[in-house]
C-alpha cells in the first residue's frame, strides 16, 4: 500500500494587519485616526518646542512669584536710604584674608566695611558707596594708625599722635577736621562716623563734631564735656556716657522715646550704644536695659543674656553683646542674619553691629562676620530690595491680568453667544454696542479716570477699579470670535436636536454651543492674559496704575525712566524689564502653540 503522502502545512493567506485585526489589534494609521481631538491636540502642542518653551518659562516665573515670597517676606513700605541704588553681588562681608589673624580693629558703615591691621594697614570690602572711598591715605600721610570708624559713605581713621584723617564724603563740611585734631597732640579715645556727622572723643573726655547741623544739632553741655567716658550715635541722635555712669542725650528737640532713659540705671552705666530707634544699656550687674521705641524687637532682650553681658554694640536694628564667658550675641531684625551670631572658636575681644552686619574680632586676631552680604538684584532709589519687590511685583500684575481677562472672556462669551445664536435685531444691537465699547481709547480714558478720581479712593480700591476697566473694555475682541464660532455650530445637527427635546436657549449656548468652541475660548484667552499684563504695566510705568508702595513690574520701571538711572544704576531697569518681557512672550508662544494645535492648518495661512 502506497504510503500517504504527509499533506503541507497550509500557509495563511491571510495579511499581517488582517492578523492584527483578528487578534484584536489595529494598524497605526486607523489607531492615530481614532484618537480624541483633544489627544491629538495635545501631543501637537507637546511637540512644539517653542510652545513648550513658554510653558516652562512661564511656569517658572509664575512659581517664583507664587511660592518665592513666602521665604523672601517683604515690608511694602520699607525705606532705607541708607541702602539706596546698591548695586547687585555679594561679598558685603566677606572679610579680607590678610585681615585675618591679625585684626586690630573694624567698623560697619552702610554697604561697606573697613578694617585695620596691626601694622596699621587699612582694609576697605563690601559696596562702596562712592569712588572717593578708595583714595586711602597713605602710610607716610598718616603714620601708623590706631582705630578706623566707618559711616554712610565716609570714613575716619586716627594714628598714634591723635591726628584724625577722613575720606570718602567731602560734603557737608565732613572734609573739615577741627584743627585741634589735624594737629593731633591728644590721644584720641574713640571715633564714630556717622550718617552725616563725624565725632571724634580725647582721652581728655573732650567731644569734637562736625559735618551736616540740619539732621543733627549737637550741643555738649559744660558739665559734661571733659568727663565723656563713650559717645554713641544713630541717623536720629548722639548720646554720652559720662565718667560717673550716667548717660546724657546731646541732640536737642529729640524725641521723648528717644530721650526717656530709665533713671535706675542712671549713674550705673558701664557701657551703651543706639539702634536707630531706641538705645541699650549694660549696668554693673551685667544687666541690658533698652528704652525708646521696640522696632522689629530691638527691645526684646532675651532672659538668658541677663546678668551675663559685659559690652554692646548697637545696629541699625539689632544689638550684639559680648557675655561673660567671651562669646556674642545679638537680638533684634534679622532679616539678613544679622541677629545670628555664630558660634566663636576663641574668646571674643571687640564686636561692632553697625547698619545690618556685624564683626566680632577674637583674642587670636580672627574675625567673625554675620549679617547682610549684598542684594543678588541690587535695590532702587528708597533701598527696597528689587528681588522681593520683582517677586511680589510679578504677583501683582499676573493677578490684575488673569482677573481682568476673566472679567472680559465672561463678557465676551454673554455677549458673543447671545448675538449668534439669536441674529437679527439682536444681534445688530449686541454688535454696535461691541463697536462703541472697542472704540473707546483705553490709556486716555483710564487717565482721565485716574485724574478724576485721584486721591479720593484708596489703592486697594485703584486695584480692583484698574482690573475692572481692563476687563470692561477688553471683551469686544472675544464677543466677535464667540459670535462667528456660535453662528457655525448653530447650524448643527446637535442644536436641531436640542430644540427638538425642549431645550431652553440659553441652555442650548451655554451647556451645547460653547463647550464645542471653548478651544477657541482658551486661545484667545491665553492671548489676552498677555495683553492685559503689558497694559496694566504700562499704567502703572505712566503713573496711572498700581501706585506705591504697592509693586508692579510697571511702576519699578516708572522709577527709572531718567538717563541718569539708564546710566549709572542698569539693574533698576534690567531686571523688571526682562522678566516681564520673558512672562509676555512666553504667553504668546503658548497661545501660539494652543492655536496651531488645535487648528493645524492655521499653519499654513
Amino acid at each position: 500500500m502506497a504510503e500517504k503522502k504527509k499533506k503541507a502545512p497550509r500557509r495563511s493567506t491571510m495579511g499581517k494587519a488582517a492578523q492584527r485585526m483578528v487578534l484584536g489589534g489595529m494598524p497605526q494609521e486607523e489607531e492615530e485616526l481614532l484618537q480624541s481631538p483633544m489627544r491629538m491636540a495635545l501631543q501637537s502642542f507637546v511637540h512644539d518646542k517653542i510652545a513648550m518653551a513658554g510653558v516652562i518659562c512661564f511656569v517658572v516665573i509664575f512659581l517664583c512669584c507664587i511660592i518665592l515670597p513666602f521665604f523672601y517676606p517683604i515690608n511694602l513700605y520699607y525705606q532705607d536710604v541708607t541702602q539706596a541704588n546698591v548695586a547687585p553681588g555679594f561679598g558685603m562681608i566677606k572679610v579680607p584674608s590678610a585681615l585675618q589673624g591679625n585684626a586690630q580693629d573694624i567698623s560697619v558703615g552702610s554697604t561697606f566695611s573697613v578694617g585695620l591691621d596691626k601694622d596699621g594697614t587699612v582694609y576697605e570690602w563690601g559696596t562702596l558707596p562712592n569712588d572717593k572711598l578708595r583714595s586711602i591715605p597713605s602710610s607716610e600721610e598718616t603714620g601708623r594708625l590706631i582705630m578706623v570708624s566707618a559711616g554712610l559713605d565716609h570714613v575716619l581713621a586716627a594714628n598714634e599722635e591723635g591726628q584724625v584723617f577722613t575720606w570718602g564724603n567731602n560734603r557737608m563740611g565732613l572734609e573739615q577736621v577741627p584743627m585741634q585734631l589735624e594737629m593731633g597732640g591728644t590721644p584720641i579715645k574713640q571715633l564714630e562716623a556717622g550718617y552725616q556727622i563725624s565725632l571724634a572723643l580725647t582721652e581728655e573726655g573732650k567731644l569734637y563734631s562736625w559735618g551736616s547741623q540740619y539732621l543733627l544739632n549737637i550741643s555738649v553741655p559744660d558739665e559734661v564735656q571733659g568727663s565723656i567716658a563713650k559717645v554713641a550715635q544713630s541717623t536720629n541722635m548722639v548720646m554720652a556716657l559720662t565718667e560717673d555712669g550716667r548717660i546724657v542725650p546731646l541732640v536737642s528737640g529729640s524725641s521723648s522715646a528717644y530721650v526717656n532713659i530709665p533713671e535706675e540705671i542712671q549713674g550705673d552705666v558701664v557701657d551703651f550704644d543706639l539702634s536707630d530707634e531706641s538705645g541699650a544699656a549694660v549696668t554693673s550687674d551685667g544687666r541690658i536695659h533698652t528704652w525708646g521705641n521696640n522696632i522689629n524687637g530691638t527691645c526684646n532682650v532675651p532672659q538668658e543674656l541677663q546678668g551675663r553681658a559685659v559690652s554692646i554694640s548697637g545696629g541699625r536694628y539689632h544689638y550684639t553683646v559680648i557675655l561673660d564667658d567671651g562669646t556674642a550675641a545679638s537680638w533684634g531684625d534679622n532679616t539678613h542674619g544679622q541677629a545670628s551670631a555664630p558660634a566663636m572658636d576663641a574668646p571674643v575681644s571687640q564686636v561692632d553691629a553697625g547698619y545690618y552686619a556685624t564683626y566680632a574680632i577674637d583674642e587670636n586676631g580672627n574675625v567673625s562676620s554675620w549679617g547682610l552680604d549684598g542684594y543678588l538684584m541690587g535695590t532702587d532709589n528708597l533701598g527696597r530690595d528689587i528681588f522681593r519687590r520683582l517677586l511680589v511685583g510679578g504677583r501683582m500684575t499676573m493677578t490684575v491680568g488673569a482677573i481682568a481677562v476673566v472679567i472680559s472672556t465672561f463678557i465676551g462669551i454673554l455677549v458673543g453667544g447671545i448675538s449668534g445664536y439669536k441674529g437679527g435685531k439682536v444681534d445688530n444691537i449686541l454688535m454696535r454696542l461691541t463697536e462703541i465699547v472697542s472704540s473707546v481709547p483705553f490709556l486716555p480714558f483710564c487717565i482721565i479716570l485716574s485724574s478724576i478720581l485721584g486721591n479720593s479712593i484708596s489703592e486697594t480700591q485703584r486695584i480692583i477699579l484698574i482690573m475692572v476697566i481692563l476687563g470692561v473694555l477688553s471683551w469686544p475682541g472675544i464677543a466677535r470670535l464667540v459670535r462667528g464660532s456660535v453662528l457655525a455650530e448653530r447650524e448643527q445637527e446637535f442644536v436641531t436636536a436640542a430644540k427638538a427635546l425642549g431645550v431652553k436657549e440659553f441652555g442650548i449656548i451655554f451647556r451645547h454651543i460653547v463647550p464645542n468652541i471653548i478651544t477657541v475660548i482658551i486661545v484667545n484667552a491665553t492671548l489676552d492674559f498677555a495683553t492685559c499684563m503689558l497694559t496694566e504695566s504700562s499704567l502703572s510705568f505712566i503713573g496711572f496704575g498700581v501706585a506705591e508702595p504697592n509693586a508692579t513690574w510697571g511702576n519699578m520701571l516708572n522709577g527709572a525712566q531718567s538717563g541718569q538711572v539708564i546710566e549709572n544704576y542698569w539693574w533698576r531697569w534690567l531686571f523688571p524689564s526682562v522678566v516681564l518681557g520673558l512672562c509676555t512672550i512666553s504667553i504668546n508662544c503658548i497661545g501660539d502653540g494652543l492655536r496651531d494645535a488645535i487648528d493645524p492648518k492655521s499653519k499654513e495661512r
